[in-house]
């Protein structure tokens, strides 16, 4: 449920959606790329499970130390040097490009629908200026000392992500879509809801906690959406 629902309000399946054409193409190439990610997904399955069989007590020993390593060692001790310089490439290649798409899609999202409409006087020049700033200063330090400071895994991380939009964003997007009463007042409430329980129960909950703390932030969130949207409006007066 967290990767599931947590990546669709992601930045970049919005990019990819409204750079198409029509609707057609928006849903046809939503789920042809939801096709090719199975496809993509069986073969390092494929791979790793191959390991398993070539030499089964020292895969077998790295998946129980750290289940990270079981791919490159399978590469660089049964593979020539020509593949082991195009599977490196590709995993250095994969993951500079997600990088930079993962600080610019934050800083810009922060810089035009924030900073912008904060200091609408900014010029073209001083607002790409702002944006850099943005950039390099405040999400590349963020993003370091997370990844310094952290002793999870890169799945780890990515599933740590998705949790942020299946609590915050998921159910405003979904409300705002699909119910006609849905408000910006309960939409506020869904986000400061779901974020807030989440939050409090990932520092502070009992270990043992029956319900993981994205599910009750995403319960939360509902209720936000819903009690938010119906309760007299306070904030804004349009729909969400």
């Amino acid at each position: 449920m967290t990767m599931m629902l947590g990546s669709i309000p992601q930045q970049d399946v919005f990019q990819r959606i409204t750079s198409a054409k029509d609707e057609r193409t928006a849903v046809r190439g939503s789920l042809l790329s939801g096709t090719l990610y199975f496809c993509f997904c069986f073969v390092p399955m494929f791979l790793a499970y191959a390991a398993t069989l070539i030499d089964p007590a020292l895969f077998t020993t790295l998946l129980d130390q750290d289940s990270q390593l079981v791919l490159p060692i399978l590469i660089l001790r049964h593979t020539p040097v020509f593949a082991q310089i195009l599977f490196f490439g590709a995993v250095l290649s994969a993951v500079m490009s997600c990088a930079s798409a993962t600080l610019l899609a934050p800083s810009m999202m922060l810089s035009e629908n924030v900073i912008k409409g904060a200091l609408p006087h900014l010029t073209d020049r001083e607002f790409i200026r702002v944006m850099r700033l943005v950039v390099v200063v405040v999400f590349a330090a963020l993003v370091l000392t997370i990844a310094l400071s952290s002793d999870s895994n890169i799945y780890q991380l990515v599933v740590n992500t998705y949790k942020v939009t299946l609590v915050a964003a998921f159910v405003p997007l979904c409300a705002g879509l699909f119910w006609s009463r849905s408000t910006t007042q309960g939409a506020l409430c869904a986000f400061m809801a779901g974020l807030m329980t989440w939050i409090g129960l990932e520092l502070f909950g009992p270990s043992d906690l029956i319900w993981p703390p994205q599910l009750v932030g995403f319960l939360m969130a509902v209720t936000g959406m819903i009690v938010g949207s119906l309760l007299p409006q306070k904030i804004g007066a349009h729909e969400a």
